[in-house]
């Protein structure tokens, strides 16, 4: 926690100087978090294996798979940590070893201590939610994601990765990843499921005050993300460089480059995101719990990627 603590401290300093670009600053919160993801996991996992005769531990066979903000390696000073635990292990114990395992993982990563709390943990975005296992078998996770996964479990998984663990089933991973964005989609019918799902996270974050939330108001940066992970679940089986995990600004690009979109308006869009992003870590850096501004502030920002969101998913939500 110290570490983290003195390295984001460091980050912060290169921001405020003017050092750091958005981008550059999200890359390195996630290589940070990502670091500490894996020194945890391996100090735990001696408290929940059981050595052999000659006290050799087994081998750790779970991978860490990151989602939303640390999964696109667009971390912020204060975000959560989006996380799903894969395992692929043939030992009959398995899922009570890894559930364990996990059920520590989050515990360490989110106790709060005298040096304060290393990160928020959400486990949600796992197969079946809060009813769910907190860990969950490779192929299992396969099984669900082909058979049983909302589309909007489909739109998160372009926003994941392999973070931390083992190397092994952090390529099983990757590999099923692969397989379920070159799924062939029709893209109106899969525009008319991001629409509705758009309005059920609109239903769900409420805003009641005078002000613009950056996040979740029209024209903010859910928009646009939901604009990128559409484009890429429809677009990647006939244009593979959209399945690398590159961020949304980097997507928006090579998805121009592709021709699925605006040059300019891709360019304009890309740079009305990080310009939300900055606000966002102000606003957080300030201690505020939602990132909120003036009515009257980012017009240009929200404008452009309501343009966005018409030209690829038609009108944009009020």
């Amino acid at each position: 926690r110290d570490i983290q603590r003195q390295i984001s401290f460091q980050l912060l300093a290169q921001d405020l100087e003017g050092v750091l670009t958005v981008e550059s600053l999200g890359d390195q919160l996630s290589a940070l978090a990502d670091v500490l993801l894996n020194e945890t996991l391996h100090r735990v996992w001696p408290l929940i294996a059981k050595p052999d005769s000659q006290g050799i531990l087994p081998p750790l066979r779970m991978a860490i798979i990151a989602y939303g903000r640390l999964g696109g390696k667009e971390l912020g000073y204060s975000s959560d940590l989006d996380l799903v635990y894969l395992y692929d292990d043939p030992r009959e114990d398995a899922t009570e070893i890894y559930t364990k395992l996990g059920r520590r993982m989050t515990s360490w990563l989110s106790t709060m201590t005298s040096s304060g709390r290393l990160y928020e943990v959400d486990l949600r975005l796992r197969p079946d939610g809060d009813a769910g296992l907190l860990a969950v078998a490779v192929d299992a996770f396969k099984t669900y994601q082909l058979d049983k996964a909302w589309p909007w479990e489909h739109q998160a998984l372009t926003r994941a990765r392999f973070a931390a663990g083992d190397a092994t089933v952090g390529q099983r991973f990757e590999e099923i990843r692969h397989e379920i964005l070159t799924l062939e989609r029709k893209s109106e019918p899969f525009a008319q499921e991001v629409r509705q799902m758009r309005k059920k996270m609109t239903a769900g974050h409420p805003n009641t005050s005078p002000d613009f939330d950056i996040k979740h108001d029209s024209g903010g940066m859910v928009d646009l993300e939901f604009v990128t992970q559409y484009l890429v679940l429809t677009q990647a089986h006939k244009h593979p460089s959209l399945l690398g995990n590159l961020g949304n600004i980097a997507l928006l690009r090579l998805c121009a480059e592709a021709g699925l979109i605006n040059s300019e308006l891709a360019a304009k869009s890309g740079d009305a995101y990080r310009n939300l992003r900055r606000a966002q870590h102000q606003c957080r850096l300030q201690g505020a719990d939602k990132a909120r501004v003036q009515q009257d502030q980012l017009q240009t920002e929200r404008e452009t990627i309501r343009k966005l969101w018409s030209a690829v998913l038609g009108a944009p939500l009020a």
